[in-house]
């Protein structure tokens, strides 16, 4: 950390001493963070609500690890679980992360590596009540991941609303309520305006409601070839089971007539997704199965691949708002790829506890400053990233001209650069100077330079 800060401009910038830094400072001063990180997250969301005035009527949870260098044993939180980095060989911790509708964190929980997603849920749930406040109402949108019957009934105990990805299983055993092709609806999407190349996937919606619930069938270009390739998987398997059991009731091996639809059963029961665009008919005199396509079906779930099903208890929302409310989720998850990136999460060489949910709740920290640039140029109509920023930005740099006198000595300039028109722009969006820093003049000797 010491030698990244002493590769910017920050000394410059702030005017403080960097030379001298040392990695033992930062961690102490880790440690008198680490006691007050609830209470500035908490206070810090408060004052976010009042200066962007927020509204707190939804909000959306999601989950996500991080790995350590190291055995990690100091660390009661470190195991070993499903690692979303794909390093399953290290320890590793959870990272809850709640976020209103416009992006702005909420509050995080750093907590044990092996739990899975759904239970998180009510620890999260209750932590949030104690922090940031729940009111009655709210809307709490998660991942199919907690979409179990036992995280809503969480949720409904606490009077909130809910929004969630139904589970592959659930999408599959109503996928034939949304067959029929009318009554679906075209997403009007609009790319960046900093990022003219920008193709947005094309997405069509269809609304029902059934035994008290909406359902939103979204069906996404960009998933599209990945969901053929997944319902073809299946249809191959499909109809070699089929065809493993058709040899079975031929050679008379499987005589019983109960028996043989038992095992139709449960082939239907392992391949729902393509059991249903087949008629299987059983003729136990001529020991005979026959299995058919039915291609009137068939055609429909090619028209339906690249879809998922969105479920809420909320009947007041057009299908389009349940899709862009949901949508936003995938802020949560930006989130975790802008820490464990440019905010540089991971991995996490900390060994003591405390220093690592400290490291943690720095980027969360971060993040909160990164929203808050996005939401700035939100409000002057700029649809734009963190990451195009920084793109844009790091040009612009702060350097040192070295000037030779005649006495053996070194003049240094140290000062930024001109801004070029893209910076310029930036900073006038952001309000912010584009003199970042006022030239700095010293003398150094030659022999200055060899000792350092």
């Amino acid at each position: 950390m010491p030698d990244w800060i002493r590769s910017t401009a920050i000394d410059d910038i702030l005017g403080v001493d960097v030379k001298n830094l040392a990695e033992d400072a930062l961690y102490r001063n880790l440690d008198k963070l680490y006691i007050n990180r609830t209470a500035i997250e908490s206070a810090l969301v408060e004052k976010e609500r009042n200066l962007f005035n927020l509204q707190p009527t939804v909000f959306f949870y999601d989950i996500t690890s991080t790995y350590f260098e190291g055995e990690a044993k100091k660390n009661d939180k470190a195991r070993r679980g499903y690692s979303r980095d794909k390093r399953p060989d290290c320890k590793q911790v959870l990272v809850g992360l709640a976020i209103g509708r416009e992006g702005f964190p909420l509050a995080h929980e750093v907590m044990e590596g092996n739990l899975q997603d759904r239970q998180t849920l009510d620890h999260m749930l209750q932590l949030m009540d104690e922090r940031v406040g729940l009111s009655e109402g709210q809307t709490v949108v998660i991942d199919r991941g907690m979409a179990y019957d036992d995280n809503i009934e969480q949720i409904l105990k606490r009077n909130l609303h809910y929004i969630v990805a139904s589970r592959q299983s659930e999408r599959d055993k109503l996928l034939y309520e949304f067959e029929g092709l009318e009554g679906f609806e075209e997403i009007h999407r609009t790319g960046s305006p900093m990022n003219p190349f920008q193709k947005k996937t094309t997405v069509q919606i269809k609304k029902i409601q059934k035994d008290g619930l909406t359902y939103v069938l979204c069906i996404s270009s960009g998933r599209l070839q990945k969901d053929r390739a997944i319902r073809q998987k299946q249809q191959e398997r499909f109809l070699h089971d089929i065809g493993k059991l058709e040899k079975r009731v031929e050679d008379g091996k499987l005589v019983k007539e109960a028996a043989i639809h038992e095992a139709i059963g449960r082939i239907k029961g392992r391949y729902p997704r393509v059991a249903r665009y087949y008629k299987i008919t059983l003729d136990i005199q001529s020991k005979q199965l026959l299995c058919e396509q039915d291609n009137g079906k068939m055609q429909k779930a090619e028209i339906l691949d690249g879809s998922y099903l969105l479920k809420t208890d909320r009947r007041d929302l057009t299908s389009e708002e349940i899709w862009r409310i949901y949508m936003t989720l995938t802020r949560a998850e930006a989130a975790f790829r802008a820490m464990k990136s440019p905010l540089s999460e991971r991995p996490i060489f900390h060994q003591i506890q405390r220093r690592v949910e400290t490291h943690i709740f720095l980027c969360v920290l971060a993040y909160h400053l990164l929203v808050a640039i996005e939401n700035a140029l939100l409000d002057k109509g700029i649809h734009t990233s963190w990451w195009t920023i920084r793109q844009i930005l790091k040009t612009h740099q702060v350097c040192t001209v070295m000037l030779p006198a005649d006495n053996g000595n070194i003049l240094n300039i140290r000062k930024a650069s001109k801004p070029e028109p893209e910076h310029i722009e930036v900073y006038k969006l952001l309000n912010i100077p584009m003199e970042v820093m006022s030239a700095k003049k010293f003398w150094t000797s030659l022999k200055d330079i060899f000792s350092d």
